[in-house]
């Protein structure tokens, strides 16, 4: 089992979503981040005095899945994220040693 890190924009949380959806995702975890990389942030003003945003909005999403699927499931956020411009954000994947389902009880693969 794998775990699937993605920082996207905002504005592609749905586009992304829908893709994973359709391709058979089924759980998701989506976290509001804050975060810059080269992008460095920007320069905006508010009431006349100007202020540099050094962090982001960003929002993260985390699959956990079985190895078999995780080619499919880069290749889809890779494809629904992409602006083109800087930005576009990242995707992690780390190994996933065991998984357990709270309710029942369920381990590994299963639990997913």
């Amino acid at each position: 089992m794998k775990k699937i890190e993605a920082i996207i924009k905002p504005f592609k949380l749905d586009e992304v979503k829908d893709a994973l959806n359709a391709i058979g995702v089924q759980g998701i975890t989506v976290t509001e981040v804050k975060g810059f990389g080269r992008q460095k942030g920007h320069t905006e003003l508010y009431r006349g005095a100007e202020y540099v945003v050094d962090f982001l909005p960003k929002i993260k999403m985390e699959i956990i899945a079985p190895a078999s699927l995780v080619a499919k499931i880069i290749e889809t956020i890779e494809a629904a994220a992409k602006t083109g411009r800087i930005g576009d954000g990242k995707i992690f994947v780390t190994p996933v040693e065991e998984v357990v389902r709270i309710r029942t009880g369920e381990r590994g693969e299963a639990a997913i």
